[in-house]
């Protein structure tokens, strides 16, 4: 590393303690990419770390967290969409390179934009609604994530002016915006929750939403009607002699379920000391001890109902329900608005959407159901899809997430350098074994 003149060897001693160590292995597991990262251990730096390669779209198949003491250690198998191990070395470099600076934190830019937060009940409509707003204000919108949860809608609108191009900067217009978008969100029973907010801080989209629904409560508000069955089950008990409250999840596996528990726990000021993740077929385990950041475990029912109460919500907002329409179509001023309408118009209620652009095109994904939140007729998607036009709105499975069988062979090592990451990672479990954290070390 070459170091700055003015730093002495004191600052360069820190420097090295607190940059982590991150080692990529392709050799180890023949069916997944390992991850290791060691490093100082502070607050939220496991959430960093996991949010990297969430970011990614990667699936983490297993993933061993140990963070006693002053520092920490993460082994992570990974996998791609479509259930390979990372091969492209541009891929590998960058979630080396960024994994080995997250002990300066992780931010993420709004490149200039203008972030709408809302907040309210959810409504069929209500986003077209949203949108409508937006178009007549002269607002054009760049991305927008839309979450929706126990009758509650979050939403988090990147916007710029249409004349200007840029960060909308005067202060009427946004009150203006705000106003609008406050009124639109009011309807009529919804006077005191509903809030609209504008930012031009930096911020991670998923994690503010998550953040701006755990502040809305959507945990403790029962839903209309759900027609999912794949509920979580969370339960939680306290380890009195080690001083843990251990928390286990079960539910159906998907891309980003860990980024989604651990950035809730941290969110709650859990910190998580040690912790196991396995998924067999299209199910995950996640065992956590974790502790609040004042040192000490879930001390009373009423604090260990809030904390299921809260990792189930944290499970359930991203889980998709209803068909997945994904829209790929030139851009123009107002599009959102027609589609959105369109789909108001046939009694289709948006449960998620995720809005991007890129250059004059934008590529859309809603997730749609009718009205009282059943599956959407067909009959009723085509005529929509017909009205939006058949090439440009598609109706597109979930992606699917691929678990290979566990190969024999799978913790065997390749070559000098898979024998040693094995050891590590044998390491690092038998310690886990030793303190009585996991029930096996092998």
């Amino acid at each position: 590393m070459d170091w700055p003149a003015c730093t002495d060897e004191y600052e360069k001693l820190i420097i090295r303690m607190s940059t982590p160590r991150v080692v990529i292995d392709n050799i180890v597991c023949p069916t997944a990419t390992l991850v290791k990262v060691d490093s100082a251990r502070r607050h939220s730096i496991l959430l960093d770390a996991v949010q990297v390669l969430t970011d990614l779209n990667l699936l983490i198949k297993k993933a061993y967290i140990s963070s006693d003491g002053r520092w920490f250690m993460d082994v992570f198998h990974v996998i791609d969409q479509n259930g390979n191990k990372l091969k492209d070395d541009s891929v590998l470099k960058y979630i080396e390179q960024s994994l080995g600076s997250i002990h300066n934190g992780r931010i993420d830019g709004s490149n200039g934009l203008t972030a709408l937060e809302l907040t309210g009940t959810d409504r069929v409509g209500l986003l077209s609604e949203v949108f409508a707003v937006l178009a007549d204000l002269q607002c054009d919108v760049v991305e927008a994530k839309v979450w929706t949860h126990n009758g509650r809608i979050a939403s988090l609108i990147y916007v710029r002016g249409c004349n200007s191009g840029s960060t909308i900067e005067d202060c009427q217009k946004i009150n203006g915006i705000e106003v609008r978008l406050r009124n639109v969100l009011k309807g009529d029973n919804d006077i005191r929750s509903a809030k609209t907010s504008v930012s031009m801080e930096v911020m991670h989209t998923e994690r503010r939403l998550h953040q701006m629904m755990f502040t809305d409560r959507d945990f403790e508000r029962t839903p209309i009607l759900k027609f999912n069955s794949d509920a979580p089950i969370v339960t939680i008990q306290n380890w009195a002699e080690k001083g843990y409250s251990v928390v286990n999840i079960q539910c159906k596996d998907r891309i980003k379920l860990l980024f989604d528990v651990v950035c809730n726990l941290t969110d709650m000021e859990y910190i998580v000391f040690h912790a196991t993740i396995n998924t067999r077929s299209d199910q995950a385990y996640l065992e956590f001890y974790i502790r609040h950041k004042d040192g000490n475990p879930i001390s009373s029912e009423p604090e260990r109902q809030r904390v299921i109460q809260c990792l189930k919500a944290a499970v359930e907002r991203r889980a998709s329900e209803g068909v997945r329409l994904e829209l790929c179509t030139e851009d123009r001023r107002g599009l959102l608005a027609e589609v959105t309408r369109t789909f108001r118009e046939n009694g289709l209620n948006v449960t998620r959407a995720e809005v991007s652009t890129m250059g004059n095109m934008v590529a859309n994904v809603f997730y749609v159901t009718d009205a009282i939140g059943n599956p959407a007729d067909p009959k009723i998607i085509e005529s929509v899809r017909h009205k939006i036009g058949l090439s440009n709105l598609e109706v597109k499975e979930l992606p699917l997430i691929c678990h290979r069988q566990k190969a024999e062979g799978d913790d065997q090592a390749f070559g000098v350098g898979g024998a040693v990451l094995i050891s590590i990672c044998n390491l690092l479990r038998r310690n886990l074994y030793n303190m009585g954290l996991i029930k096996s070390c092998s």
